[in-house]
C-alpha cells in the first residue's frame, strides 16, 4: 500500500495510505487513510490539477452528492470497506 505526503495550505505536511483509485465522469478520485488498516480517519480526494512537475492538487469531497456517488464506487471496489 502507497503511502503519499500531503502539503496543505497552511503548509503543514500530513502523510495518508492511499486505499485505492478510480476515475468518474473524467475526475480522479482516491480514497486515502490515516492507517494501514483498522478504523481510521479516511477521505475521498478529488484531483482539480496536475502540475507541470507531475505533482497533483487534491481537494477533500464535500459536495453530499458527489460523495455518495463515489463512496459507492470504492465501496464496490474494496469489498470489505463500508464508508456511509
Amino acid at each position: 500500500m502507497e503511502k503519499i505526503k500531503f502539503t496543505l495550505d497552511t503548509g503543514e505536511s500530513v502523510e495518508f495510505y492511499i486505499l485505492e483509485q478510480t476515475k468518474l465522469g473524467g475526475k480522479q478520485y482516491i480514497l486515502v487513510a490515516d492507517t494501514r488498516e483498522g478504523d481510521g480517519e479516511a477521505l475521498i480526494l478529488k484531483e482539480i490539477k496536475e502540475r507541470e512537475n507531475g505533482e497533483s492538487i487534491y481537494e477533500i469531497v464535500d459536495d453530499d452528492t458527489e460523495m455518495s456517488v463515489v463512496a459507492e464506487v470504492f465501496e464496490s471496489l474494496l469489498e470489505d470497506v463500508d464508508l456511509m
